[in-house]
């Protein structure tokens, strides 16, 4: 019998392989081979894909009228991720092998790794095999011979509560896309076109800035005074009862000098700060000028070469077993980043940090130790020479003592209600390692840190206070608040964080300037469309959870958990609604009327009579009945439209295909003129009509611009063969009449003729700018042009 173990990715697959001495062989009687797959070879199909041929228009569409979508109606079909053919193949071959097929994935806390197993094996088809789970908690070698010496036998697929709870959680993130076209419909209606994506995570943050946002740029400074002490040591002395007063000549000066009484001293200590996972290492080198997705990209070089441990870990400890791997490195690690060991005297394993459950274990260095961080920078550039340096202090500091102060406590003598605390270092313990906050301006830092201690003599003062400012939203702050809300892992944030931040999107939801966070202009429609909705619920990824511990446990299925999401989709068409208008009236747009579709079968269809779907409304206007049936039965009609300069004039045309940035569609198509009759505004007279058709090109002086209504003029020509009209600007030998919607006096043609420079006002760039400038007739790049000079 051949047992195939099955890794994650291919990683994971050398651990395995390390543990059981080889990619194939027998291990205490039992013939194996190690196989791998790359995370997810799967993904679902696109909705339309997933339905009954007679409801995937319906699917595809991204009309409000189309939504919600059942569950019910979907297949949930899934399809190979791009790249991974080759794997597909190896894995295939490998598993035909094999009598007895190992889970060997990780056990996370989402089953995430049991999803990507078994929707492999379901897309293989290879249910009919025997399966069995190893259950480890770390990647270390006993762990993972113990994991393969004590498989747990396994059912079958859906008899596995880590696997119905992660397709349940991937199932509904797939149903999310609904409110991603509702925000998009939104938008649209709105005069935006933009795509407005909807997830549980991008959600949260949209919101959490957005909100965020309006708070500090709403703050309104209102200073205070206030009688209060200070001593010799800058200690300061308060009363939490005392007054406060809107102007400084308010406060009444009724206090005097007096002696300091110390009450007590009490020794106290913090432990070292925990260790990072993905989301905070990237907040603070944000700080430092690394962008997310540099530091994920970065990273993952690094992990790949073994240089730190696995990035996209869930874990914020590390195991027995991980702490022990790393201890005969740790000296070695210390050198690197200029540590002295002498301060690394917590040898021990820390009950905050090392812990038994885990995978991964959190983010850290790895089993190789580079021989410094210029070998570091010169592999990996200065991001990770960064990235290097700061894990490794993080783990180094817990390895260090304790921070240990001395808090001292005393009163103003004459007015005991008057109190101050100073807090005087002892031994800097592991803050001499690592100091997460150096470089921070909004850090802080500790108020009542003395060198000194509490002084002897405090004089009384007026202090000048004001309220406090909401935080300007970073990154690091971001993070914090979706690590409170429990919402996404570090490494999931992390990668969110970046695509969401990414300057070089179509659509950005949020800019990142140095350390600051706003919200992007499709983020601003975002958060302006999210209050009161469903997928705006800072809550909503505490239901999913609910929801998955359920199906895991086999309390709740996923289709009645699913059920929900359909009368969410239409509570928050109807929320968003509302909130489009405010947000219209509150930016000054207008609402856009989305033109109605027509459908029907299209009898003159190329290959055959089908069911298509098209606007109803063409150039301002709408087909009535008898037009749309006239049109699906292949017959031309004639109709009073108006121009994009909101000129009337008669179309004629049929239903025909078009072409919108390589995408073809079914739509009113106009006629195609067999002579010319119209162009730019201008009707040609009977002898221009009959010189073009004889193939003249004609010099016209008093065409009008459609964007801009000034008058230009250019030579024009007819294509025969494309039946349109060519417009020509002058790229021969002659200087053209106009240029930049600005025509030229004969006098300043001839000037250009003659080489001269001529200066010219009121050009109109072709985003409808203008501008002034003096322009030449000149030979550039191998041909004779209008050329601008600006100085």
């Amino acid at each position: 019998m051949v047992v195939i173990v099955v890794a994650e990715k291919p990683s994971a697959a050398r651990n395995m392989t390390s543990a059981l001495g080889g990619t194939k062989g027998c291990y205490k009687g039992t013939a194996y081979e190690v196989a791998s797959l790359r995370g997810h070879l799967y993904e679902f199909a696109q909705p339309h894909a997933m339905v009954d041929p007679s409801l995937a228009d319906a699917y595809q569409k991204w009309d409000l009228g189309n939504l919600p979508w059942s569950p019910e109606d979907l297949t949930w079909k899934r399809e190979p991720q791009k790249n991974v053919a080759d794997v597909i193949r190896t894995l295939r071959r490998t598993l035909s092998g094999g009598d007895e097929i190992v889970i060997a994935t990780d056990l996370d806390p989402s089953g995430e790794g049991d999803l990507l197993f078994w929707e492999a094996i379901d897309e293989l088809g290879f249910h009919d095999k025997k399966f069995s789970r190893m259950e480890f908690t770390d990647e270390s070698k006993a762990s993972l011979l113990k994991a393969f010496e004590q498989r747990r036998p396994v059912k079958s697929m859906q008899a596995e509560g880590d696997y119905r709870k992660a397709m349940y959680r991937s199932q509904w993130d797939f149903l999310s896309m609904q409110f991603t076209r509702i925000a998009t419909a939104m938008s649209r209606q709105s005069g935006q076109d933009l795509v407005l994506r909807q997830g549980r995570l991008k959600s949260a943050m949209i919101s959490l800035v957005g909100d965020q946002q309006k708070a500090y740029d709403k703050y309104v400074k209102k200073p205070f005074f206030q009688n209060r002490f200070r001593d010799e040591n800058d200690v300061m002395y308060t009363n939490p009862d005392e007054p406060g007063f809107d102007q400084k000549g308010q406060v009444p000066q009724q206090y005097g000098p007096s002696s300091v009484v110390l009450d007590g001293k009490t020794d106290k200590k913090t432990a070292p700060p925990k260790l990072l996972d993905l989301a905070s290492l990237s907040s603070m080198l944000v700080g430092k000028d690394v962008k997310a997705n540099l530091t994920l990209s970065t990273y993952q070089k690094m992990y790949e070469d073994q240089v730190v441990s696995y990035p996209r870990t869930a874990d914020k400890t590390i195991t027995p077993e991980q702490f022990k791997d790393l201890a005969p490195l740790v000296d070695k690690i210390a050198g690197v980043v200029g540590i002295g060991t002498g301060l690394l005297t917590h040898r021990s394993p820390r009950s905050t940090h090392v812990k038994s459950q885990g995978a991964h274990g959190a983010n850290r260095p790895g089993p190789k130790v580079p021989s410094s961080l210029d070998e570091v920078e010169h592999k990996y550039g200065k991001a990770g020479r960064l990235i290097y340096e700061m894990l490794a202090k993080n783990y180094l500091a817990m390895l260090a003592e304790d921070y240990l102060y001395e808090q001292q406590k005393g009163h103003v003598e004459k007015y005991p209600d008057f109190v101050g605390i100073a807090n005087l270092p002892k031994d800097p313990g592991w803050r001499a390692v690592f100091d997460p906050d150096a470089g921070d301006d909004e850090a802080g830092g500790d108020a009542n840190e003395s060198s000194k201690g509490l002084g002897r003599n405090a004089e009384p003062f007026i202090f000048e206070g004001v309220n406090k400012r909401p935080e300007h939203p970073t990154m690091k702050w971001l993070m914090k608040q979706l690590d409170r809300r429990d919402v996404g892992t570090g490494a999931t944030r992390t990668s969110t964080y970046s695509e969401v931040t990414n300057d070089r999107a179509k659509y950005p939801l949020l800019t990142e300037k140095g350390r600051k966070l706003r919200l992007a202009q499709a983020g601003e429609m975002s958060w302006r469309l999210l209050p009161g909705t469903h997928i705006g619920d800072l809550g909503l990824t505490e239901k999913v959870y609910v929801d998955m511990r359920d199906i895991a446990a086999g309390t709740a299925t996923a289709e009645e958990r699913l059920a929900v999401v359909a009368d969410w989709v239409r509570e928050d068409i109807a929320t968003m609604t509302k909130n489009a208008a405010s947000m219209r009236a509150e930016l000054g747009l207008k609402e856009q009327v989305i033109s109605a579709r027509a459908e029907g079968v299209w009898q003159a269809a190329p290959g055959g009579p089908k069911k298509v779907a098209f606007k109803k409304v063409w150039s301002g206007h709408e087909f009535s009945d008898d037009e749309v049936a006239k049109l699906l039965a292949g017959e031309t009609i004639s109709f009073e439209a108006r121009s994009k300069a909101d000129k009337p004039y008669t179309a004629t045309g049929g239903l025909g295909l078009g072409d919108y940035k390589g995408r073809t569609f079914v739509g009113f198509q106009l006629e195609v003129p067999d002579k010319p009759r119209r162009w730019s505004g201008r009707t040609f007279t009977p002898t221009e009509v009959a010189g073009l058709l004889t193939g003249q090109a004609l010099e016209i002086d008093d065409f009008v611009s459609a964007r801009t209504g000034k008058t230009f003029g250019c030579k024009v020509s007819w294509d025969a063969k494309a039946k349109k009209i060519v417009p020509d600007f002058g790229s021969g030998d002659e200087p053209p009449g106009s240029w930049c919607q600005v025509t030229f006096t004969d006098a300043q043609r001839k000037d250009l003729a003659a080489g001269k420079t001529v200066q010219g006002r009121g050009f109109v760039t072709a985003k409808g700018k203008t501008f002034d400038a003096k322009v030449t007739w000149k030979e550039e790049g191998g041909e004779k042009k209008i050329v601008p000079s600006f100085s």
